[in-house]
């Protein structure tokens, strides 16, 4: 080979076929010592399949592999490790059963006389920790963390074996701006270091702070490399998505349809979750929740939703006070709900697109022996692939084998059935390309000109003030501020959240 001595890996034509799918046609990657290469494209165009063979979890069809200039058949994960090839997936996989330490060191524990040594495998995660300024108990169960904690637990444990190559698949996606800047110390340390960093991630903020080169993939094909300083994001979109987006938020030239209460809460309140919730959505309005991780923005939804049931206050519908016990009272009161959470709280990852469609609303598919039809359920779903442009094989395509953004879509698809008024979306374009948000966007204002009112959740800035209609900021369980997004901006935003115990309610 004709590479300079730089170059750690390189991967040549690589092919990777599904059924009924061309995943990757003949794609390249080059990346070099010390050096961190964002890898972007639209979902579904093959970046996470791509890794998954370097990181041994999927053969290739066709194609070569090198590291360190040597032509090498990954045959497997372990493999892979062996090789120094770490991945830090874009679903957690962890064990939620066991510690962190337990996570952090399985497969690898230090052992004593023939026996883990629990002592020294918690000593080695907590010095692991200081190293990398987590501030996260060894001893704690995973089930017990936030999905924020989770996540650096994974990325600890990712490079916790130092590797020469970490891949990143959307690794900020359930982190706050603080721990995001917290990775971004422990990616420049292991730069410095020498080690080599792919990292995938739609944000392109994150791009442009931490990324050396960024590689471009579209429909399974190689589109180029350029230098992260030498381009800019209309490039970058460009080269994603082939065509100019002048635009990346759609312009919604309504505040609200109807000037009436929609939903009303009043003094809304579940001890240690949310306190004294006052607000309001209007048939159409976009109504946008904005706070850093731990802010009570989730548990607020999640008790209009019925899942944490508050302990006192009111809720109306149309001005008629209401009762939500649980989530199947909000589903009769046409309030769906689009979880964070989409693996482990949206889906149900072994069955098919189509059964996933119908399941919120399953009496819809019933014909009159109470018998699932099957024929109407498949037509459904087909309408939902082609309106969200779900990218699929088909809709007897199992959920897990869909990109990220492909299952977030099919979350959508599930609540559309419901026909909702009220719609709660929280962090719904997490893990998603900009193509795809857009398109999401345009769904969320086709949606309210036909009256559903939105309550939205996000933790990108940007992407909530050209959103939302109104918005209101949340911090330690309670509604501080109500604001004008367009009208307002990061820091005003910013310096409320910073005012620590300073309180002030929406206007009514």
């Amino acid at each position: 080979m004709s590479d300079v001595v730089n170059t750690i890996l390189e991967m040549k034509d690589i092919k990777k076929v599904f059924p009924g799918v061309v995943a990757l046609a003949g794609v390249n990657l080059k990346l070099d010592k010390g050096r961190v290469l964002g890898l972007l494209g639209e979902n579904g165009a093959g970046k996470s399949t791509l890794m998954k063979i370097l990181a041994g979890s999927y053969k290739p069809d066709g194609g070569d592999i090198f590291i360190n200039g040597e032509k090498t058949d990954i045959k497997g994960v372990l493999d892979a490790k062996r090789l120094g090839i770490s991945i830090i997936y874009q679903e957690l996989s962890l064990c939620p059963n066991l510690t962190v330490a337990e996570n952090i060191f399985a497969m690898n524990e230090p052992v004593r006389f023939g026996l883990i040594d629990d002592n020294e495998m918690n000593r080695k995660t907590k010095e692991l920790f200081e190293e990398l300024e987590i501030d996260i108990c060894p001893t704690v169960m995973v089930k017990e963390l936030s999905i924020s904690s989770q996540q650096m637990v994974e990325i600890a444990k990712a490079v916790s074996v130092k590797p020469q190559i970490i891949i990143m698949d959307e690794p900020t996606s359930a982190l706050s701006s603080k721990e995001t800047e917290t990775l971004f110390k422990i990616i420049r340390k292991f730069k410095d270091e020498g080690t080599s960093i792919i990292y995938i991630s739609h944000r392109m903020e994150e791009i442009f702070a931490i990324t050396d080169l960024v590689s471009v993939l579209r429909d399974g094909q190689y589109i180029g490399t350029v230098e992260t300083g030498h381009t800019s994001v209309e490039e970058l979109i460009k080269m994603m998505v082939g065509r100019d987006m002048d635009k990346v938020y759609p312009h919604k030239d309504f505040k609200y349809i109807r000037d009436e209460k929609l939903l009303e809460l009043k003094a809304y309140t579940k001890k240690k979750y949310y306190h004294d919730i006052n607000l309001f959505v209007r048939p159409g309005e976009i109504l946008g929740l904005y706070g850093l991780m731990g802010s009570g923005r989730t548990e607020i939804v999640k008790g209009i939703f019925g899942i944490l049931k508050k302990d006192s206050g009111e809720m109306y519908m149309h001005g008629k006070k209401v009762s939500i016990n649980d989530p199947f009272d909000a589903i009769e009161n046409n309030i769906a709900f689009v979880t964070e959470d989409r693996k482990n709280e949206g889906l149900v990852l072994t069955a098919s697109v189509y059964e996933n469609v119908s399941m919120a609303n399953i009496s819809k598919f019933l014909n009159r022996f109470r018998l699932i039809n099957e024929k109407q359920e498949v037509a459904t779903t087909e309408k939902h692939i082609k309106d969200l442009k779900i990218k699929t094989p088909g809709v007897y395509q199992t959920v897990n084998k869909l990109s990220g953004g492909n299952q977030q879509k099919v979350v959508l698809s599930k609540w559309f059935e419901i026909e909702p008024e009220l719609l709660i979306l929280d962090e719904p374009t997490r893990g998603i390309d900009v193509g795809a948000k857009y398109e999401i966007y345009k769904l969320m204002i086709e949606l309210a000109q036909r009256g559903v009112g939105i309550i939205m959740i996000s933790s990108e800035l940007p992407e909530i003030l050209n959103v939302s209609d109104r918005l209101l900021v949340i911090n330690e369980q309670r509604i501080i501020a109500e604001l004008d997004p367009k009208e307002t901006s990061q820091e005003e935003i910013m310096t409320y959240i910073t005012r620590r115990g300073e309180t002030s309610g929406p206007s009514a």
